[in-house]
């Protein structure tokens, strides 16, 4: 009897011991807040060096990265295994400083010999990087670890920065093969001692924006195993598309003459006793033969940075987020991800909203990613709506769902130019002019300043009828165009925007600039060889505008206005050259919502 009773008391104590134990919670297909996980003071916070197959600082040892981890401390004391959620960056240790002649000289001729401009070296901050707490606060507690690195030849990394190359790849790699036993990691950067990730359970999901959302796509397409799921928010998915745009050298929105090289000096943050090799190895000899900022044309040195090539390995499962009015990182870089991802059969969703740069998708909708994705609870996330779009005047968190983006309902609608210039000319369906019009560059008037004149001969607008009711556009609007210069190159800007103008105290972000693209003329025939083009001699060239999903209100008209230089982001050549544009042979398509019943409908 005294045997039953002992045994029926420890079968007690070890039931009520494992129902102790702390353990994910979930609830409506997302992890909850565990509060034995939310204790900030019991959290175990480990720096170490995972070891690479690289050796990019020249060396001769292999590259190791600094990794940073945070984990609950049951996963110590109660053998608790979980999966991991990793962010890298080569933010960490600080960026250089904007010293004038950091970026390249804009004010000169499309093509002409460049004047050197000033290289920096970046301070880092502190003895250790300092790497934001953020993804820590919101994913431990939920029961998840956390894991940081830095990017090569940043922070405490070993190597040198690529900006794309294949090194930023296979560094997040290496840290996956870590968390999954497959690759070593280090007590210290120069040391032997090993650590292993006992308790990871080698389920990983990337997340991170900009660059740190460029990383985890850099990561999936290595097709390491254990990378489940990442969210890349406003990812550079490709350098060319970056820096060039249909073979115009063009700068991100806010940094007029930056270039895949400033970016080099900027992040490199790195021992200072390699710098020297990586800047003679990489910046000045790798970035600086290939970059071409003569002619602008996509070469393999830009292919080799597009992400888009490298995605035949990839599987993870994917949630891309992005703004409309992103003109730093523009959106096209996650659409050309999406799409391919879709046609791989990859589980892909996107999140859209209407402002700038940055801006992840709602909580709940990256909670249920990472849930179904890293710890395996059928939610049905792979069956909700594949796109997810904010409208133009609701909150962030509460986005509309679609079928898919661009929407399943818009149909390609061909709109022609009727004559005009100075003033405004017409756009309709209907092919009715002849003529041709040109304007006169000047980089001195902005972009906005010309969409507002009334008359003005530095550029070319043709404009809609009035909307007797709201028009929904969504997807890619492309132009094709017919023009000739006064000289061997010039700029060509285009932009889509709504009218009347509204330059009031309370314009939103989504008035005014419906989309916009840019391109070189000279890469009529093709985006790899381009050719100096005769003066008054007429090329025709087609070309995508950014990706957008808007509905155009009541009362407002649809401007396309042509330009030359775009003095927020283009070369700026002394003004004077001549663009002329045979109407005939130029026409807009636009993607609306109903198609052309919808739109005559709207403005007949």
């Amino acid at each position: 009897m005294k045997k039953i009773l002992l045994l029926l008391l420890f079968v007690f104590a070890a039931k009520t011991n494992a129902q102790e134990k702390a353990t994910p919670i979930f609830k409506d297909g997302e992890a909850q807040i565990v509060e034995a996980f939310n204790d900030t003071s019991k959290w175990i916070r480990t720096d170490l060096w995972v070891e690479t197959t690289f050796d990019t600082d020249g060396d001769g040892k292999l590259d190791r990265m600094h990794v940073d981890v945070t984990r609950p401390a049951q996963t110590e004391t109660e053998g608790l295994k979980l999966p991991v959620i990793y962010e890298s960056s080569p933010y960490y240790a600080g960026v250089a400083a904007d010293t004038p002649g950091l970026f390249w000289e804009v004010k000169h001729e499309i093509g002409a010999k460049e004047k050197q401009r000033t290289r920096v070296e970046v301070q880092r901050r502190g003895k250790r990087p300092i790497i934001s707490n953020s993804q820590v606060k919101t994913w431990v507690p939920r029961g998840y670890i956390v894991v940081h690195s830095s990017s090569p030849g940043t922070g405490l990394s070993d190597g040198s920065p690529t900006v794309g190359g294949d090194n930023e790849s296979l560094a997040p790699k290496a840290v996956i093969d870590w968390l999954n036993g497959r690759a070593k990691g280090f007590t210290e950067r120069e040391g032997n001692e090993e650590v292993k990730a006992f308790w990871a359970t080698g389920k990983v999901g990337m997340t991170g924006t900009s660059y740190n959302g460029t990383i985890p796509l850099a990561a999936a397409t290595t097709g390491v195993n254990g990378l489940e799921a990442i969210i890349p928010v406003a990812p550079n998915t490709s350098y060319y598309h970056y820096y060039r745009s249909n073979g115009l050298v063009r700068s991100p929105g806010g940094y007029l003459g930056e270039d895949i090289d400033v970016l080099y000096d900027y992040i490199h943050s790195g021992k200072e006793a390699n710098r020297p090799h990586n800047n003679k190895v990489i910046r000045d000899t790798e970035l600086a033969n290939g970059m071409d900022r003569a002619s602008g044309d996509y070469n393999d040195f830009w292919a080799g940075r597009d992400y888009l090539n490298d995605m035949k390995p990839m599987k993870a499962a994917l949630l891309m987020s992005h703004g409309f009015n992103d003109w730093n990182v523009m959106p096209e870089h996650s659409y050309r991800i999406y799409k391919r991802a879709k046609e791989m059969g990859i589980p892909s969703q996107i999140f859209y909203h209407q402002n700038g740069h940055g801006g992840p998708p709602p909580m709940k909708m990256m909670n249920r990613w990472f849930t179904r994705y890293l710890h395996g609870i059928k939610n049905n996330v792979e069956n909700d709506p594949k796109a997810w779009i904010v409208r133009e005047n609701d909150k962030k968190n509460e986005p509309t769902p679609y079928a898919a983006y661009p929407n399943p309902d818009a149909k390609d609608v061909t709109l022609f130019l009727g004559e005009g210039a100075p003033k405004a000319g017409k756009l309709s369906l209907n092919k009715t002019s002849k003529v041709k019009e040109t304007l006169v560059d000047n980089y001195s008037f902005s972009g906005e300043t010309l969409a507002q004149a009334a008359y003005t001969n530095h550029r070319l607008i043709y404009v809609s009828p009035t909307l007797k009711e709201d028009l929904h556009l969504s997807g890619l609007s492309s132009i094709t165009i017919k023009a000739a210069s006064s000289k061997a190159a010039v700029n060509l800007s285009v932009w889509l925007v709504s009218l009347p103008w509204n330059s009031g105290r309370r314009t939103k972000i989504t008035d005014n600039i419906i989309t916009r693209g840019w391109a070189d003329l000279q890469n009529y025939k093709s985006l790899t060889k381009s050719a100096p083009l005769k003066e008054g001699k007429f090329y025709e060239m087609t070309f995508n505008l950014q990706p957008d999903d808007q509905i155009i209100k009541k009362g407002q008209q649809i401007g396309l206005m042509i330009f030359s230089s775009d003095n927020n982001y283009t070369l700026l050549p002394e003004p004077g050259t001549e663009l002329t544009v045979d109407l005939n042979g130029t026409s807009i398509t636009i993607p609306v919502v109903g198609g052309k019943e919808a739109f005559m409908k709207a403005t007949e």
